[in-house]
């Protein structure tokens, strides 16, 4: 048995690394300093302010908020114990490898859902221009293969593994450029930001800095806010990312819990019309009556207004049982929403605390009603009523819903915002007859949306959560080249903005990296998983020298909590042996220690030592109450924890299972899309000159494939350079003057949509360069207001180059 003289310092280090090292966290001194820095906020629901874990014992034992934030650690050690196998860890395992799951999910399906946005705005452009749309969309939308692509070398990879490291955990940095970027560039790097740099979106430390990332973003947004009633309004960069936070997985999860239930029902009724508005009554009401008798008397006229519609009485009779149906109908959708307050995702009522709390600074003199118009603006327009509108896009439905029962879900969703937000009756003057269902639950709607503000915040356990990811061996990012490379030239763009002093870090990073490269095609976009880490982090000696001097935890300390530890661990570890109360303690180190388990063994004969050790310093008394009863209060928490975790991930595996079923909803669709496009294909674009076949490639018709056309390459044909010089195709030329007569341009078209220029000299067989054109990348130039279109040697006009591939290929 160890002396009970007081250790050295170099035996307190050498236990604090030890005992760190022994839960799977580095041993290197520094990291204790975190732990001192580290949250008091845990799991078990005990404060910051709460007895320390060593107050009540015998002898000079240290009680500061820094032996309990070090208690802490051990707690939430205990929780996550990797040499324990019992019920808590495999149910935290399974937990773990679902949230990942779910958010690897989520990622895909975003991108899935901006694919659908892509093709459509191409079907778009096909047919407003009534033209062959190019390949490129099928290249686009193909998944991406094995080739190696412009893979960034070692250097190259740790730059930007520095970079990533430094964005996400000073969010400050993403916070500014979000403001800074264009609407059209927002969607690709909310992407990345949400699904990608802080995608791990059930883990607290990731959700925690995005959401410290908003309140930047807010806080900036109420700073250069002109008056009160464009908050939050208008659709910006930050109010686009306010939505997108919502489509995440806990976001997802909530709606569907909350909502699907009451949707499904209502839509199960789809011949029930609530239809109020006076006009499309009237309207309907005509409709039958000529549909009955073959002809409408001279008092139903049609094309009358919305006031003599209103005040006819047959329209009245019928709109009167219909208000107090849809009323009763949104009361009990808002009874369903008020009562989901403890469901609400954390994240989302932190956001609404921080609108109630930059207004209130913002505007004092702001009222109740006007604050709460603000939070329900973001929480019913951007969150709730887009899923009550449209549920088949947020899966709580199988399909679309029919026509009346959409009808009577956009009313509802009208009756919330009018109810959360500032009600406007300019434009539908027949609301005003539901304003009953506004002026009945002003109150409670007020209160509740109060009540989503009372949260508490997260700055001190973010203070931990930091701490726990510099214990894991390394921190690594899932992300695209394409994703790298975009944000990567983003924050080259708005660089002077962003880090204006040389020696700022993101400012070295940049610098380091030089330009950004450009975007590679889809099939070479490949996933790489990039190590994050800081070469900027304060030396370990430092980190571990500040602590030794802003802490007066002992070595007593120390142990207590140590032999606290394992006794939990050889409980969960050796079935029934704490099944008698109170506990022995002593007893348990005996009898793990006589086990035939080599580590319980040495675990046992350890903890009995200690527990001798603690006696011997007076630190415990004989029977070692204190201690029992820490550590049956510790084993109650795990049991809670454990019953949590069961609940937590039955839950979850339902949101993995809707999620992946929107998964593969959204690839049909692409499917459908795809085959879509490939017939229009056949009827516009050239597809269909004499001689030529259809070009249409393989087209999905009933679930099977069609056969091949035939493609027959269209061209070449011949234009001189002065020809099209004269003809305003070419725009500047850099061919010296005496040479252009003997240059020539031929253009082919393969296949349907794509051109090939050739640019050729007299005499010489190959061509001196060729571009492969695509008709889509045309027609975006275009719509975007592009002028030109470089060929190295010459600039080629857009709209011209259209007119002459229409006129010599299109309408051939």
């Amino acid at each position: 048995m160890s002396s009970p003289s007081t250790p050295s310092p170099s035996g307190t280090t050498a236990r604090k690394s030890a005992l760190l090292a022994s839960y799977g966290y580095p041993s290197q001194p520094g990291m204790v300093r975190a732990v001192a820095a580290a949250a008091a906020a845990s799991s078990d629901g005990t404060g910051p302010n709460s007895p320390g874990p060593l107050s009540g014992r015998k002898g000079s034992i240290s009680t500061t908020r820094s032996s309990y934030r070090y208690s802490q650690l051990y707690s939430m050690a205990a929780e996550q114990d990797v040499e324990v196998e019992d019920d808590l860890a495999r149910a935290q395992k399974r937990l773990r490898e679902l949230k990942t799951k779910i958010s690897s999910q989520s990622k895909k399906n975003f991108v899935l859902e901006r694919d659908v946005r892509y093709l459509d705005s191409r079907i778009a452009l096909l047919i407003q221009n009534r033209m062959a749309i190019a390949e490129a969309i099928a290249e686009h939308l193909e998944e991406a293969d094995s080739s190696d692509g412009l893979f960034p070398d070692d250097r190259k990879l740790q730059s930007y593994g520095n970079l990533f490291f430094l964005l996400q955990t000073e969010p400050r940095h993403i916070a500014t450029l979000c403001r800074l970027v264009s609407l059209t560039e927002i969607d690709t790097l909310l992407q990345t930001v949400m699904f990608t740099l802080y995608g791990n979106q059930y883990e607290s430390r990731e959700e925690h800095l995005l959401l410290t990332m908003f309140q930047s973003v807010l806080s900036a947004q109420f700073e250069t806010a002109t008056e009160f009633g464009s908050l939050l309004r208008a659709n910006t960069p930050v109010s686009r990312m306010m939505t997108t936070y919502t489509r995440r997985g806990p976001g997802q999860s909530y709606l569907k819990t909350v909502l699907s239930e009451r949707i499904n029902s209502l839509i199960e009724h789809k011949e029930l019309n609530l239809e109020v508005n006076p006009l499309k009554v009237y309207e309907q009401m005509i409709n039958q009556v000529e549909e009955n008798t073959g002809s409408l008397p001279p008092h139903l006229p049609r094309g009358v207004s919305a006031e003599t519609a209103a005040a006819n009485p047959d329209v009245q009779a019928i709109i009167a049982p219909r208000l107090s149906m849809v009323m009763e109908i949104a009361n009990s959708f808002l009874d369903t929403i008020l009562e989901s307050l403890d469901q609400v995702p954390y994240g989302i009522r932190w956001i609404c605390k921080q609108i109630r709390s930059l207004t209130k600074r913002k505007y004092p003199d702001a009222t109740d009603f006007s604050i709460c118009s603000l939070i329900g603006g973001f929480f019913f327009l951007r969150f709730i009523n887009p899923a009550i509108v449209t549920p088949q896009a947020y899966m709580l439905v199988d399909g679309l819903p029919s026509k009346h029962p959409r009808r009577t879900l956009t009313l509802i969703a009208k009756l919330l915002q009018n109810l959360a937000n500032k009600p406007s009756y300019a434009k539908e003057a027949y609301m005003m007859t539901l304003n009953p269902f506004v002026e009945n639950n002003k109150a409670r709607i007020n209160k509740f949306l109060n009540d989503l503000c009372e949260v508490g915040d997260f700055y001190e356990s973010l203070e931990m959560d930091q701490y726990m990811a510099l214990s894991k061996k390394e921190i690594n990012l899932n992300i695209t080249m394409n994703e790298l490379f975009n944000t990567h030239q983003l924050l080259t763009q708005h660089r002077d903005a962003l880090a204006p002093q040389e020696k700022h870090h993101l400012r070295m990073c940049l610098n380091e990296l030089g330009p950004a490269p450009p975007q590679v095609p889809r099939k070479e976009n490949k996933t790489i998983i990039l190590p994050l880490f800081s070469r900027w982090e304060t030396p370990i000696q430092d980190l571990h020298s500040t602590f030794l001097q802003e802490t007066n935890i002992t070595q007593a300390d120390i142990m207590y909590m140590e032999t606290k530890s394992i006794l939990v661990q050889l409980i969960r570890s050796i079935p029934g042996i704490a099944d008698k109360r109170p506990l022995d303690l002593m007893k348990i180190a005996e009898t793990a220690a006589t086990t035939k388990d080599a580590i319980l063994v040495r675990k046992g004969i350890k903890v009995k030592e200690m527990l001798i050790e603690l006696e011997a310093l007076n630190v415990v008394d004989d029977h070692f109450t204190f201690m029992t009863e820490e550590v049956t209060e510790e084993l109650r928490h795990l049991g809670n924890l454990r019953e949590k975790v069961n609940e937590e991930a039955a839950s979850l595996e339902s949101v993995y299972k809707t999620i992946g079923d929107h998964n593969n909803y959204l690839r049909s669709q692409l499917d459908s899309y795809k085959a879509y496009l490939q017939n229009v294909r056949m009827q516009s674009g050239g597809g269909n000159s004499p001689g030529q076949g259809s070009g249409v490639g393989v087209v999905t018709v009933g679930g099977k494939e069609a056969k091949k056309g035939k493609q027959q390459v269209l061209g070449p044909f011949k234009f001189t350079h002065h020809q099209l010089e004269k003809d305003g195709v070419i725009a500047e030329s850099n061919v010296p003057e005496n040479r252009r007569s003997n240059i020539f341009f031929n253009i082919t078209s393969p296949i349907p949509g794509t051109f090939i220029i050739a640019l050729h000299y007299k005499g010489r067989d190959k061509a001196i360069l060729e571009m492969d054109l695509k008709l889509d990348d045309l027609l975006e130039k275009q719509q975007d207001q592009v002028q030109l279109l470089d060929l190295e040697y010459v600039h080629l006009n857009v709209n011209k180059v259209l007119a002459l591939l229409t006129k010599t290929f299109i309408k051939r």
